[in-house]
């Protein structure tokens, strides 16, 4: 068995453990989640208590196991399949190698997911990287009715988190062999929702619309890894 196909397994071994409660849940049935690093200059490291955050919520409403260790991985990296749910965000610059970009699609097609989220600034150069992933696989807008929206919180579309050009939130995705591989969130922040509620101020509110979609997110790339 490849290294590739033997760390999917495993993964979805644990995700399969999704609706068990937590009092059942066992340390050997954590899920580690992961955090992209990537090249280019941008700051891939943005929102640092988010995903941290994110977990917490997921484990205490979802009744996922998320450790609340949070790895990093490097596009290029042969650990990036050991990770079913990886998160990408950042204001700048973005560069993937031929080398990442093969890597990142193999992941993908192979089960993984990736969501994007711009941080304001991200947009002009994740779109030309992600067109070295899947060349033939453009980003369109997801409706309003997609699944993702319609997990355990209902959304009516993408929520706004922060005001920053009067533009409107919105959701796009890769969609390959009929699977959502990727989602992209633009114009929103919600990864700064998630932070700490001192870093940015936000509302409880805002807050919670952020987690609760965040969660959406979670539950929607568990469901569907395969």
């Amino acid at each position: 068995m490849s290294y590739f196909k033997f760390n999917f397994i495993t993964a979805l071994i644990c995700l399969a453990l999704f609706n068990i409660s937590a009092t059942q849940q066992t340390k050997e049935q954590t899920v580690q989640i992961a955090l992209l690093k990537y090249n280019g200059g941008g700051d891939w490291y943005a929102n640092p208590t988010a995903l941290n955050n994110l977990a917490t919520f997921c484990n205490q409403n979802l009744h996922t196991n998320i450790s609340q260790d949070i790895a990093t991985v490097e596009v290029g990296a042969n650990d990036i399949y050991n990770y079913p749910f990886i998160h990408m965000t950042g204001h700048g610059n973005v560069v993937f190698s031929n080398e990442d970009a093969t890597n990142l699609r193999n992941y993908l097609i192979g089960g993984g997911f990736l969501h994007i989220d711009d941080n304001y600034g991200m947009d002009k150069y994740i779109r030309t990287e992600l067109k070295k992933i899947f060349p033939n696989n453009d980003l369109i807008e997801l409706p309003n009715t997609h699944p993702i929206y319609q997990q355990k919180y209902k959304f009516n579309g993408l929520p706004k988190i922060h005001e920053h050009d009067n533009n409107r939130a919105q959701g796009f995705g890769i969609i390959y062999e009929g699977r959502l591989v990727c989602f992209y969130t633009f114009e929103t922040d919600l990864g700064d929702g998630w932070e700490d509620q001192v870093v940015h101020n936000d509302t409880p509110e805002k807050r919670m619309e952020a987690l609760k979609m965040g969660a959406n997110i979670i539950e929607y790339a568990f469901s569907e890894a395969h």
